[in-house]
């Protein structure tokens, strides 16, 4: 195609925008409107899966070995955790590292168990962290058949409970985003539609003197993704605002450890991305399958 004709597209594009004038503004709302719920739930359900990540990954096995166990078999036991598939990192707590942790824990009321330092009770431990979080009570049950462990301590129900409601979160979630997704482009290009109905008669004498379909499409193409990207201005400002407020004045102010927002930076501008790209395809997509039943003149 010649750079001339291009030319000629991009300003025919521009200039059916501003000959549509109110059509052009309900379609652009159209646009807007539907990516300010696509790009808020995106932004909520990142957020969420992130802080659903996070508890996952402090999820750990402690391996509590028996007290008659031998340095040797000790370290043996080390060995044969280490090699089970899946298993990420195992570090080794002694009982002292062990009756530490206990004290620290337990506050003033720990310092009843110090007076255990001499003759300490406690086990030596293993502490282990699955690669995949998803693993860990398939790596824990597999540890329990080893020979010298005393204990496999990992919280099964609370872990196992956990685990089944991150993966509903997620799939309700996503469930919930192609939803509003087909949603928005089947609202989009019904009211693209009806700007290019309004033009039907155009691209019928456009047609009826030879015109080809893909240079009646072209300027069609062009307008709907500026329709798109112009929709996606107003949501893009209004989130990026929205979400610096929260994280300045919210992230990192609670008493759970994993309520976390993702940084502002680079995460909006990712947002962002996805927001002009998805504004652009809808506005794109629209104008295409709008205009084709009328190229078959």
């Amino acid at each position: 195609m010649k750079f001339r004709t291009i030319q000629r597209h991009v300003r025919e594009g521009f200039k059916n925008i501003i000959r549509n004038g109110w059509m052009s503004v309900a379609s652009i709302g159209a646009v807007t409107v539907t990516l300010i719920l696509v790009g808020a739930f995106v932004a909520i359900m990142l957020n969420i899966n992130q802080m659903a990540n996070k508890v996952e990954e402090d999820v750990e096995i402690k391996v509590l070995i028996d007290l008659t166990a031998e340095d040797k078999e000790v370290t043996e036991l080390g060995e044969d955790i280490e090699a089970i598939p899946g298993v990420g990192t195992v570090n080794f707590s002694t009982k002292d590292d062990e009756l530490k942790e206990l004290v620290n824990s337990m506050g003033e009321q720990g310092e009843a168990w110090a007076l255990y330092e001499q003759d300490n009770p406690l086990n030596h431990a293993y502490v282990i962290k699955a690669a995949d979080p998803q693993q860990t009570e398939v790596i824990a049950e597999e540890i329990e058949t080893f020979d010298h462990v005393h204990k496999v301590v990992y919280g099964q129900e609370v872990v196992s409970n956990l685990f089944k409601f991150n993966n509903y979160a997620r799939t309700i979630g996503l469930g919930l985003i192609i939803g509003l997704v087909l949603t928005a482009v089947f609202l989009i290009s019904n009211t693209i539609k009806l700007t290019i109905m309004a033009r039907s008669t155009e691209i019928g004498v456009m047609k009826l003197v030879g015109a080809t379909n893909g240079f009646i499409r072209w300027p069609f193409f062009i307008e709907g993704l500026l329709l798109g990207i112009l929709g996606a201005i107003v949501p893009v400002g209004l989130i990026a605002t929205a979400y610096y407020y929260v994280v300045n004045n919210f992230s990192g102010k609670t008493t759970f450890y994993f309520v976390e927002l993702l940084p502002f930076n680079p995460f909006i501008w990712q947002l962002t991305a996805i927001i002009i790209i998805f504004g652009a395809f809808i506005g794109v997509w629209g104008s295409i399958m709008s205009v084709r039943k009328f190229l078959k003149v």
